[in-house]
């Protein structure tokens, strides 16, 4: 065509999703000599946004995808209704008439609701779009109970969205377990008590019987197939989809038996003029719902239309997915459940962290064939890339990272964006091709990374790996919005006087910031001594237990922890804290770091509880924040006859010294008055125990999954000498440790290890050690208790309520039962 001519051929893509908005742009890229004019046409009244992420709508974000440019014309608002394939037309609700020479259906699906009685209840929702989200906010004021029909991926985001309107919720799923393709029975069953343990009821393997309506004529109940009942004025239908083929069948197209478009290893169907991508789609026999194969699909279609006779084919999906369901990580990769005869299973649980793995792996355990992670999918990434090949280790290293690979091993055809279908090889070229030096750059030019994210961990470790082995300097860019690590942002703040986030990244980054750099900002600014983390911008920053300066429980309420330095605590506090515990109903119980912990407090009793507490002169202690928890002790040469140093006194000094300093990680510690160990401190974070000379130092410690023994640092100290090298270790850790990186693995990854810390903190290798000691000087001087200044700001206590709307009105879906004299979280069970 010359310059001036106009596209030859006329492309309509019959609806406007996910997989309708990859084909158009992927046409777009291609299609440089402009061959195709494009008409879409999408029944909803909103261009295409991303399904994957919907349930953020409900909390303000944006999911629109970028409005497409060139020859396209969009169409909203508008169904098509029909298709003559002999004129080769479409015809639209609205009566609109359009001409192609090729169709593409990309009608998506259609949620599937059982037919049950009371489906058609007022109160009863499907979960598919933006409009239904608005529906059900709307429908859902004022209302107290919901539940969820469906507990797969959809369901339980669906389940969180209703919960996250107030509603006390529930999910209905006819499976034994929830999520039962993607997890099997041990991680379902993981995943179960972290559902249930944000105070959501979770009924499986029980059939729906009928939804019953109240006398309002509105649905009131669920009514299951075991004669139980279950509470709910919102009903939401998550439970599973169906092709939308309608337009296939109406004009004679073949479908398949249980539904879907029938199309060949191109996407084609009968019809040489006429596609089938996406959901709709029954390719190789299946029909796809994840967003990774629906993108594959407008590939090979985009391919198909630009390449007269052009190869490109779709070869099936990797159905791998990672996402984080209501603050907890699920994954499953390859094949998670049995595998093929002979496979064997390596299985990790630990009930206590709320951690369920499970690797499938070959009968001579050296080829990975799937897996499961729930509660920890941090190796993912890397698991998931190594399905199909063999294990560079032992499979239990694997499960838990101890053989993480550096990205360049990879070898080139391993898939890294499932999403995206991008190989290692491809991620490789580009970073090649287009001299590339940051993650951004390669997600603009391979998309690597940009739908789900799960990948990017990896992309990362194959763009360092590639960088370093061209003799390139990797960057250690925090995120994509600043070009500083952790350590380079925290010279930034100190030495440029930046008071908040927003100057923070206007004069030294771009964007708004994300959910990686905002939190580490913000506990950047809480360790320089920036106010009151609840001031002004500050407070929007925090991450969520810190918005009330408490911790959240399962159930909604919040637990209450008073500072007792060392454990000690005279008996006139032990009687306010039973007074305070006794007129409140909170469940007490003493932990394994010295401290009474009181439970059950709901948000607007917070400042009433604290109120009585602080008059009584206590203080908050930081159960919430990354920060100094608690400095446990034993009794030590005061009482004890093995005694050799008084170890309460020297606790009690450690904690008030170091009391609300804001770390990267929560800091532990612990000091024994002899070689007998009681107090533990050698598995803490930092550790004393005492000598007949003086003290022993142990450093960078740490319990949890992977438990590690804290290192001798120095022998014999004076209680002089003892906290200079706790204060420079503190605040040379605070200053150079990553984003939420405890003190252990910040150790192993110094170069040098204990003797280089050694090198800066006591020999000054690098002259800061007076500038460290002032800083924890400054610490001192400037602490203050966050709850008393929260109680003396009247701004700050308004924050301390279970709705905006009705501040005084406590959370209706908060119960308690009685056991061994106290409560603990009513189970949302069925009711009668």
């Amino acid at each position: 065509m010359g310059a001036d001519s106009k596209p030859d051929k006329r492309l309509v893509v019959a609806g406007h999703g996910p997989a309708s908005h990859r084909l158009v742009e992927a046409l777009r890229e291609r299609d440089t000599a402009g061959t195709w004019t494009i008409t879409v046409i999408g029944e909803e009244t909103r261009t295409a946004y991303d399904r994957v992420a919907l349930t953020t709508h409900l909390e303000g974000a944006d999911l629109a995808y970028p409005a497409h440019g060139g020859e396209v014309a969009v169409v909203t608002g508008e169904r098509v209704t029909a298709i003559d394939r002999g004129a080769r037309t479409v015809t639209t609700s609205a009566g609109r008439v359009a001409g192609y020479d090729a169709l593409v259906l990309a009608t998506g699906s259609a949620p599937f609701v059982p037919p049950v009685e009371g489906r058609d209840l007022p109160g009863v929702f499907v979960y598919r779009t933006i409009d239904d989200l608005d529906a059900i906010r709307e429908y859902a004021r004022g209302k107290a109970t919901g539940a969820v029909v469906g507990g797969g991926l959809l369901g339980l985001e669906a389940a969180r969205a209703i919960q996250g309107l107030g509603l006390r919720s529930g999910v209905v799923e006819v499976a034994p377990w929830l999520m039962p393709r993607q997890l099997d029975e041990g991680g379902g069953a993981m995943l179960r008590r972290h559902i249930e343990g944000l105070g959501m009821a979770v009924h499986t393997g029980v059939p729906m019987r009928a939804l019953e309506a109240g006398e309002d004529g509105a649905v009131r109940r669920v009514a299951l197939a075991d004669g139980s009942v279950i509470d709910a004025e919102v009903v939401v239908f998550s439970a599973g989809i169906r092709p939308r083929d309608e337009l296939a069948r109406g004009c004679g197209l073949p479908v398949g038996e249980r539904g879907g478009i029938a199309v060949d290893a191109s996407c084609r169907t009968e019809d040489p003029a006429i596609w089938a991508i996406g959901e709709c789609a029954l390719v190789g026999g299946a029909v796809y719902g994840l967003v990774g194969p629906c993108f594959s699909m407008a590939e090979v279609v985009a391919d198909r239309l630009l390449s007269d006779g052009g190869t490109a084919v779709f070869e099936g999906a990797d159905m791998s997915t990672k996402l984080k369901l209501m603050g907890v990580d699920v994954a499953s990769f390859g094949d998670p459940f049995a595998g093929p005869e002979g496979a064997l299973g390596v299985t990790y649980t630990d009930p206590v962290a709320g951690v369920y793995k499970r690797l499938v792996v070959s009968d001579d355990a050296q080829t990975l064939l799937g897996g499961v992670l729930v509660g920890d999918a941090e190796s993912y990434a890397t698991l998931r890339a190594y399905v199909g090949g063999t294990l560079p280790g032992a499979p239990e290293q694997m499960l838990f990272g101890g053989t993480e690979t550096a990205g360049g091993d990879l070898p080139g055809a391993t898939v890294i964006c499932s999403c995206n279908n991008v190989t290692a090889e491809g991620i490789r070229c580009a970073i090649s091709e287009h001299s590339l030096t940051d993650v951004p750059g390669v997600k603009d030019c391979t998309r690597a990374g940009t739908s789900c994210g799960s990948c990017v961990p990896l992309v990362k470790r194959i763009l360092d790996a590639e960088l370093t082995a061209a003799g390139i300097e990797v960057s250690k860019a925090i995120c994509e919005h600043f070009d500083y690590s952790r350590a380079e942002l925290f010279d930034i703040v100190r030495g440029g006087r930046v008071t908040s986030f927003t100057q923070l990244v206007q004069e030294h980054g771009t964007g708004r910031g994300c959910d990686i750099c905002r939190p580490a900002v913000a506990s950047i600014l809480a360790s320089l001594g920036n106010g009151h983390i609840l001031e002004g911008e500050q407070a929007a920053l925090q991450d969520t237990n810190d918005h009330f300066l408490a911790n959240l429980q399962k159930n909604g309420t919040y637990s209450v922890v008073p500072r007792v330095p060392g454990g000690e605590i005279t008996p006139e506090k032990l009687i306010v804290i039973g007074e305070v515990a006794r007129d409140f109903g909170l469940y007490t119980k003493i932990t394994g770091g010295q401290r009474i912990d009181m439970f059950g407090a709901r948000v607007e009793q917070l400042p009433e509880i604290w109120r009585r507490l602080v008059e009584a002169g206590f203080e908050s202690g930081h159960a919430y924040g990354k920060a100094l928890r608690t400095v446990k002790s034993c009794v030590g040469s005061t009482w004890c006859r093995y005694g050799v140093q008084d170890s309460a006194a020297m606790a009690i000094r450690l904690e008030l010294r170091y009391r609300g300093l804001r770390a990267p990680h929560k800091l532990k510690s612990a000091v024994s008055g002899c070689a007998r160990e009681c107090a533990e401190a050698q598995s803490k974070d930092f550790g004393v125990i005492a000598t007949e000379n003086g003290w022993n130092l142990y450093l960078a410690g740490n319990g949890g999954m992977r438990p590690r023994h804290a290192d001798l640092f120095a022998t014999d100290l004076t209680d002089e000498q003892l906290i200079t090298c706790i204060d420079r270790f503190l605040m040379f850790y605070i200053r150079t440790a990553d984003r939420l990186q405890r003190t252990a693995t910040w150790l192993e990854s110094l170069d040098g290890g204990l003797d280089y810390l050694r090198e800066v903190i006591v020999d000054d290798r690098l002259g800061i050690c007076a500038d460290l000691d002032a800083a924890m000087e400054r610490h001192v001087a400037a602490y203050s208790d966050e709850w008393r200044d929260t109680l003396d700001d009247p701004d700050r206590l308004r924050r301390f309520v279970s709705f905006v709307n009705a501040p005084k009105t406590p959370d209706p879906s908060i119960a308690f039962e009685v056991e061994r004299d106290q409560i603990k979280p009513l189970p949302l069970e069925v009711k009668r």
